[in-house]
């Protein structure tokens, strides 16, 4: 069985981060028997970088992948998370969670008549094989696919541009495009009963808000939101990720 954890981290994005991050992720690899394969050539330089994510089409038939994960480079995986290829069918594709399409892109005839409305959050994507359909590449032009894309208010509030968003386009898009079967990580925990807390990830944040963390008032209340160094010692978890 050949599996292998891809991430991409092109114009050397954030040592600070991967320095914390990919330890856990090799600890990972290495727990469920697959390579780590970091994406540093860029493909596309006039795209953002996280077009690059759609190299996995090309690079899992390559490698002859029976399971292909994607993890971004700035996300914490705990230790314990078990094997998710054990836990899905090959004909199912796997994200942590997802969102309602319908809030963040403009619909056409593929996600009208999907009719599941399944936008895709693949910092965190499983996929076999017989799925690589995944991570097709675009059948519009790429300006046609940023026309639409519309970023939540909280996005907009924060780093996030449309361009950011444009592999969760595509992914949403193709899940409804070939009819691939889905599930979460959440579907899943209920399923076996698992109250387990696997992975922190935040996106609409700094940098240095993602390692120390940050203050902000919600619903009138001043709430701190810990970071990656803060997540650690919740976890017993040393910054080498040991």
């Amino acid at each position: 069985m050949i599996k292998t954890i891809f991430t991409v981290n092109v114009d050397g994005y954030a040592p600070e981060i991967t320095a914390i991050t990919y330890p856990l992720i090799e600890r990972y690899a290495k727990k469920i028997g697959a390579s780590f394969h970091v994406i540093t050539e860029r493909k596309h330089p006039d795209k953002p970088p996280v077009f690059e994510k759609m190299q996995i089409y090309q690079l899992g038939r390559k490698m002859k992948n029976d399971w292909n994960i994607y993890i971004d480079s700035d996300a914490l995986v705990h230790p314990d998370l078990f094997d998710v290829t054990d836990f899905i069918p090959k004909d199912t594709v796997l994200h942590n969670g997802s969102d309602m399409a319908g809030n963040r892109w403009r619909y056409d005839n593929y996600f009208r008549r999907d009719g599941r409305h399944i936008g895709s959050c693949n910092w965190f994507t499983v996929a076999s094989d017989w799925c690589l359909d995944l991570w097709a590449p675009l059948d519009i032009p790429y300006v046609k696919a940023l026309e639409n894309i519309f970023p939540i208010q909280n996005e907009l509030n924060s780093v996030i541009t449309p361009d950011h968003l444009i592999d969760d386009y595509m992914l949403s898009r193709n899940i409804a495009r070939f009819g691939l079967k889905f599930t979460t990580m959440f579907e899943l925990a209920d399923k076996l009963k698992d109250r387990g807390a696997y992975f922190y990830h935040q996106y609409c944040c700094t940098r240095d808000q993602k390692m120390h963390g940050w203050d902000e008032v919600v619903d009138g209340v001043m709430t701190h939101r810990p970071g990656m160094l803060e997540i650690l010692k919740q976890w017993g978890v040393g910054v080498n990720g040991q």
